[in-house]
């Protein structure tokens, strides 16, 4: 059988992997992930999401490495994990009313052949109106500094949203399922 590989340390990534039942190993690649001049978001979760894959190629030459990455972009301008309160509440403020898309780009590369899928998964969503007392208090609660758009939809971040639109309710939270399983399946390996 093939070895699977999620190359990521995110807990939300191997919550969201674990739902499939498979045996896999979890690392973390160690890549730049600086973003490159002109490059745009789509083009770059894609660049990520297969140089997180790449990274690992060597150490495991015959398995099926996973890679993702996501970045969330509002009014034409990216944004990325908030790291504290602060920026946290300006990101929330910045939302209210507004809809976030959520770039997800994913890769499944074989190690022993060295083919490469890569796709981009979008997702949308749309806040309602919030008050700075709905904003701090969502903060104080759930502290989502580690979260690109400062929040948590699989806990009560659901609480800040008007609507959520999209293919597959993973992909928000970085990793999309539903195309990752027809990759896997593409390489041999059946979920069911």
């Amino acid at each position: 059988m093939t070895q699977l590989i999620l190359a990521s340390s995110s807990p939300f990534r191997k919550a969201i992997l674990d739902k499939l039942n498979l045996d896999y190993q979890a690392l973390s690649p160690d890549i730049d992930e600086t973003r490159l001049t002109d490059e745009s978001p789509a083009a770059y979760v894609a660049r990520l999401a297969r140089a997180k894959a790449a990274a690992l190629q060597s150490h495991f030459p015959t398995a099926l490495i996973i890679g993702s990455d996501q970045t969330a972009i509002i009014n034409g301008e990216t944004i990325g994990k908030p790291g504290h309160y602060d920026a946290a509440f300006q990101q929330l403020s910045d939302a209210s009313g507004q809809k976030i898309t959520f770039l997800t780009g994913l890769s499944l590369l074989n190690s022993h052949t060295g083919e490469c899928e890569t796709d981009v998964i979008p997702y949308h969503v749309y806040f309602r109106q919030l008050t700075a007392s709905m904003i701090d208090n969502y903060l104080q609660a759930e502290q989502p500094y580690n979260c690109a758009g400062s929040f948590k939809s699989e806990g009560l971040g659901i609480a800040l949203f008007e609507k959520l639109e999209g293919d597959d309710p993973n992909t928000l939270i970085g990793l999309p399922l539903i195309r990752l399983i027809r990759m896997l399946e593409t390489q041999g390996l059946p979920i069911i």
